[in-house]
């Protein structure tokens, strides 16, 4: 993580447009790295993050010791929002996909105007009855629609540099395919020079198929 000279980003990009007061003096501007873990499962949250560029993994730790991958979060998103407004919460992890600058607004000065900010409370459910809708969206597309579409969806999600390196493990759970489906979708694209195999990755070699095959989900 690296703090950033704030008022350039500030200056392009009023935050102040979610809130009621100005929350510019306290807010700080963070820079992730690809791996970089933003938050940290279980551990307290100190900030309420928006994300201003990049994307970040989402993960929960089962009782069996099994880490799970639940969502993609991506520009104009919110980070922390469940430990906004439940300091106890069980935090989830999150790790940034690509490069990440966010805007990081502390709890300990800010969490109780942020409570009684009636313009910010509005925008805050309406995002998360949007993620819940989209939660819900992405579940039900795991019956009704084929691998090769929400694979292609993933893979435009997750590729950093037109480079693909998720781990098979974990895209069939959030995928809900087996292990076998995963491979023989992935060769098929090879085949159909969608993508190639680099090394233990695969590299996009054709988007704009990738494109279409995801747009069926929209």
């Amino acid at each position: 993580m690296y703090r950033l000279q704030k008022s350039e980003y500030i200056q392009h990009f009023p935050i102040n447009k979610y809130f009621s007061y100005n929350v510019e003096s306290y807010v700080e501007v963070f820079e992730y790295k690809v791996g970089d873990w933003i938050i940290e499962e279980g551990m307290n949250s100190n900030y309420l993050f928006y994300i201003h560029t990049g994307k970040a993994k989402v993960f929960v730790t089962h009782q069996n010791g099994k880490m799970a991958l639940i969502n993609i979060v991506g520009a104009g998103e919110f980070l922390g929002d469940m430990e906004l407004l439940h300091e106890q919460y069980y935090s989830k992890a999150v790790q940034a996909i690509s490069t990440m600058i966010v805007f990081a607004i502390p709890f300990k000065p800010c969490r109780e105007p942020l409570l009684e900010d009636a313009k910010f409370l509005k925008q805050l459910a309406i995002y998360i009855s949007e993620k819940a809708t989209d939660m819900t969206a992405k579940y039900s597309q795991r019956l009704a629609f084929p691998l090769e579409n929400r694979l292609a969806e993933f893979i435009l999600q997750t590729a950093v540099d037109d480079i693909y390196r998720e781990k098979h493990v974990l895209v069939c759970d959030y995928l809900g395919v087996s292990y076998r489906h995963l491979l023989f979708t992935l060769a098929q694209f090879c085949e159909e020079d969608i993508l190639a195999k680099d090394g233990r990755n695969y590299r996009i070699r054709n988007k704009s198929r990738l494109i279409g095959l995801s747009e069926i989900l929209k």
